[in-house]
């Protein structure tokens, strides 16, 4: 079973995605991967959330999917009979949390706080979700707190684009920053995913620290 840190290591960018048609899912899923990015984070903002999230995890194997906007027990059920590798929330409560941790695949609590992360720290989950990034404080923010916190690793999402991600990823306790930029809706719906794939492989180039 992977890991999460072996999760955030994947890529420097996970696509945080948005799917209304799953029809839309396989086609998406492959052109990510066809431009150098093997992971994904499938939120679970629609109805039909867990319909494409199934199909992505049994027709595209080179890809890593995950369930993302897990916000109940039940959520979290439901992705991972549905095949997510692993599941990310926006934030995190103690119950929560420990639901989370006992389903047995990696969990990225999102947290925006020190204290936030100094709790989840003392559940032994040294790797996080930072969000949301850009109002939280931004790359300066995550600079401040890893004085005190070296050890902690943060995948910082939310308001973050392909010209600020190097920012992020400059610092030593940024394994990689999740964004919606790959997967813009306008190319999703009019099912341009040459455009998606062109955007992955400028994802899958940045450079890390």
């Amino acid at each position: 079973m992977a890991s999460a840190t072996s999760v955030l290591q994947v890529s420097p960018v996970i696509p945080v995605v948005t799917i209304d048609d799953p029809q839309h899912a396989v086609p998406l899923a492959k052109a990510l991967v066809a431009g150098g990015v093997s992971i994904i984070e499938l939120t679970l903002r629609t109805e039909s959330a867990l319909t494409s999230l199934k199909l992505i995890a049994n027709e595209v194997p080179d890809i890593l999917v995950g369930a993302g906007t897990v916000l109940t027990p039940g959520q979290a059920d439901a992705a991972v009979a549905a095949g997510a590798q692993f599941l990310v929330s926006p934030g995190v409560t103690p119950s929560l949390l420990d639901y989370m941790l006992n389903l047995g695949i990696p969990v990225l609590p999102g947290v925006a706080t020190v204290g936030e992360a100094m709790a989840v720290l003392e559940r032994g989950l040294d790797t996080m979700k930072f969000f949301p990034a850009g109002p939280a404080g931004g790359p300066d923010y995550l600079a401040a707190i890893g004085a005190p916190d070296p050890h902690v690793q943060f995948c910082p999402t939310g308001g973050i684009s392909l010209a600020t991600a190097p920012a992020y990823l400059a610092l030593p306790n940024v394994s990689c920053v999740g964004g919606s930029w790959l997967t813009p809706r306008s190319a999703i719906d009019n099912q341009n995913w040459q455009q998606i794939t062109q955007l992955a492989e400028g994802a899958a180039a940045l450079r890390m620290r």
